[in-house]
């Protein structure tokens, strides 16, 4: 299915990508696939190095246009992991934003050939190559599949609806998948997008405030910069995923009548596997929401309250990491949680994140949860640090302007003795990835 070219041909004066129509953006990929040719066309699978921009979902449409599997690489990795990247998927052609590969300038003043291009898009092939914690190097690189992309799109816009007057913001990283499917989604339903290259506060803030987008999509350390200035909007959709969502954030966004919706999922299950609207449901405030159409979610291994690692097996599951064996049926995603009475998923904790200390589990969301209920806690991660007695002991990492005392104090009545943390570590922030995310592995 070539929904560009269907919408170019349904609506050639709507908007799509920032000021670009769908016709406009059809003539200009359309364009760039011939003279992507002379680069491209022995190559089976190549790679694009670029931070958010309208020339970079160009060359990305382009190269879909053109048959290619494409890897995005994540412009915050060192040069050794990029060679790893690189090798072990054997690609030896490169386009970047800058001069650090084949440029895109150097490609736009390339001379174009007549090419054949894709008119319909094969559900099997490979539509994108995307590596998994890439900011380590320990990565796995996950194929998704053109039959991925279609059912994400369909589950999703049942999930949280789509309106011809959908503005999309494009904020996080397309060489994230969390970036990406705004991207196709908006391909899929014919709307706008409007992509920024970083998260920019007032920037963002004047596109919501003049309604030049309605849906959002952003981490929880993005939207706690917002959240508190947001005052005049339309937003129809603030999408919020990420390894943890601290409840005090939700219930700003309750107070502020910003349509929250929690979502859940991961570059294997092509972005979302749950969401839900917590304005709708905010008895659920503490789940990531129902699985979206086709998907299935079970517990294995589960203790007597129910939590257990969580499986999933859906149309938008990968079929396997390039190099190993394909999935047959549920994948173990290494998240621990339960599913509640109504079927809400909630997620306890990343199984290498759970502290067991003398015997006990400790989830580090639940203590994280009272800090960030504190009005004068901006950041902080509870992590494990070994120890002789009890095999391991919490620790907080913080960025506040509470002092150490005044910590363990607010913590002393909330919590049982043993999930007490043994240290607190003031930082001025603490690491985060491309997307946001707080990376507890650096700390």
């Amino acid at each position: 299915m070539n929904w560009l070219k269907k919408h170019k041909s349904e609506s050639s004066n709507k908007k799509f990508i920032n000021d670009l129509t769908f016709c406009e953006v059809y003539e200009r990929v359309t364009e760039l696939a011939g003279k992507l040719s002379s680069y491209v066309k022995t190559e089976r699978r190549v790679a694009v190095y670029s931070n958010n921009s309208v020339d970079m979902a160009l060359f990305f449409l382009a190269l879909q246009f053109s048959g290619k599997e494409v890897l995005m690489l994540n412009t915050h990795l060192t040069e050794q992991e990029i060679r790893s990247q690189l090798n072990l998927i054997k690609i030896n052609v490169v386009f970047s934003h800058d001069n650090k590969f084949i440029s895109f300038n150097e490609v736009y003043k390339s001379e174009k050939e007549d090419i054949k291009l894709i008119e319909e898009f094969d559900a099997e092939s490979i539509a994108v190559i995307m590596n998994t914690s890439a900011t380590t190097g320990e990565f796995k690189s996950v194929p998704l599949r053109w039959k991925q992309f279609s059912a994400h799109v369909k589950a999703s816009q049942k999930s949280i609806g789509v309106t011809l007057t959908d503005k999309w913001l494009l904020v996080l990283p397309m060489y994230h998948i969390s970036g990406l499917t705004i991207l196709l989604r908006s391909l899929y339903n014919g709307t706008q997008v409007t992509i920024l290259e970083k998260f920019d506060e007032e920037q963002i803030l004047s596109l919501i405030e003049r309604g030049i987008v309605n849906i959002i999509s952003i981490v929880p350390t993005m939207l706690n910069r917002i959240v508190e200035r947001i005052d005049k909007h339309k937003l129809r959709v603030v999408l919020v995923g990420g390894e943890f969502i601290p409840k005090a954030l939700v219930e700003k966004s309750i107070m502020r009548n910003i349509p929250i919706y929690k979502t859940y999922g991961m570059t294997e299950t092509t972005s979302q596997s749950t969401t839900f609207s917590v304005l709708e449901y905010p008895e659920k405030i503490d789940s990531v929401g129902i699985p979206l159409e086709n998907v299935d979610i079970r517990i294995e291994n589960s203790d007597e309250k129910g939590i257990g690692e969580i499986l999933i097996k859906s149309p938008m599951l990968m079929d396997g990491y390039i190099g190993e064996e394909n999935i047959d049926g549920y994948f173990n995603t290494e998240d621990v949680g339960y599913l509640d009475e109504d079927g809400f998923l909630n997620i306890i904790a990343r199984r290498k994140n759970i502290i067991i200390s003398g015997g006990e589990n400790i989830y580090p969301k639940e203590i994280e949860n009272i800090l960030y209920a504190h009005p004068k806690i901006n950041e902080c991660a509870v992590v494990g640090l070994k120890d002789e007695k009890w095999g391991q002991v919490p620790i907080i990492y913080v960025v506040s302007t509470l002092n150490e005392y005044e910590i363990f104090e607010y913590l002393s009545n909330k919590l049982a003795k043993y999930k007490i943390p043994k240290k607190i570590i003031h930082m001025k922030e603490l690491p985060k990835n491309s997307v946001g995310k707080i990376l507890k592995r650096d700390l």
